[in-house]
């Protein structure tokens, strides 16, 4: 069987396919057009986020039988088009799962604790102790939105810090454990004082929180986004960040991101976005929660091992 990689990985994916007789193209700076015509000769595609993989595309892959997308997502893929061309679609979010939990905590303890602003005081010999006086975690009450892979990391992160932990999933029941507690959406509602949200990007979650949504809250919030930028609207945080309705803001992903992840460019940044770039009250980081260099070696073993096992069953 032929596998075509049409986005860069840990070389231990293809490493691992090779040792299964697989043979291994890797075409990295294809594109659009040149993958439309390649694939038509491959049984398998190996992707990340540079490609949206819509009905043309597809079509055009007459052998495939399986998408590897080295991530947790799905988002760029057609999926019922694919499922209806009998394509095997493979993700790998337990390959990520710890990187995101740590890193949606140290956004967290960073804005808490105002560690950017202090730190760029002191660099610049100011020395300011009762202005950048922290908040504790200690006696939160935190709510988690979307307990999967992501969410409950979080939530095993947060277990050492003396704090409520609640979790809400509209498709799951029965995950309450030692580390959290389900929760009703409501309650997150009358509860909580910081939530964070772990859900996948789809037609039902997309703008998920928005102004009616954050009205909501019995409490001001502090808000952490590490999922999909387009599932929070910008424009309505900046105003609830206006009002104070929400404390402060720790966002990894914004509305504003290219399919690929890689790109903003500066100059065509919207307002809502030269409103957050220049608040104390938040922190961004560019779409790097998942992607640690511990993460990127485990979801491409992870990846390479369920391709090789989908990949036996259909030769």
């Amino acid at each position: 069987m032929r596998i075509l990689f049409a986005d860069s990985n840990h070389p231990i994916i293809h490493e691992e396919l090779l040792k299964q007789g697989f043979e291994c193209d890797l075409f990295w700076e294809k594109s659009v057009e040149e993958l439309i015509e390649l694939l038509p000769l491959y049984d398998a595609l190996v992707i990340r986020s540079k490609f949206k993989l819509n009905q043309k595309i597809l079509t055009a892959a007459i052998r495939l039988k399986c998408i590897a997308r080295v991530g947790a997502g799905l988002e760029n893929i057609d999926l019922d088009f694919a499922i209806k061309q009998g394509i095997i679609c493979l993700n790998v979010p337990e390959g990520n799962k710890d990187a995101v939990g740590e890193h949606a905590m140290g956004m967290l303890l960073m804005l808490l604790n105002k560690l950017k602003k202090a730190d760029e005081e002191v660099r610049l010999g100011v020395w300011k102790r009762a202005e950048n006086r922290g908040t504790e975690i200690s006696g939160k009450t935190i709510g988690i939105i979307g307990f999967g892979y992501m969410g409950s990391s979080f939530a095993k992160k947060l277990s050492g810090f003396d704090c409520e932990i609640l979790a809400y999933d509209k498709y799951k029941t029965g995950f309450s454990n030692e580390f959290v507690k389900e929760a009703s959406i409501q309650q997150l509602f009358d509860e909580c004082d910081i939530i964070s949200l772990h859900v996948p990007l789809t037609d039902e979650t997309k703008n998920l929180i928005n102004a009616d949504f954050i009205s909501k809250f019995k409490k001001p919030i502090y808000i952490i986004n590490t999922a999909r930028g387009k599932c929070l609207n910008t424009a309505d945080l900046v105003m609830a960040l206006e009002s104070n309705k929400v404390l402060g803001a720790c966002l990894d992903v914004l509305e504003y991101e290219s399919i690929s992840f890689e790109s903003l460019p500066m100059n065509q940044f919207p307002r809502p976005l030269q409103f957050l770039v220049k608040s104390e009250k938040v922190v961004l980081s560019p779409h790097i929660a998942g992607w640690t260099h511990e993460s990127n070696y485990k979801m491409s073993k992870m990846m390479a091992d369920k391709m090789i096992m989908v990949l036996s069953t259909k030769s």
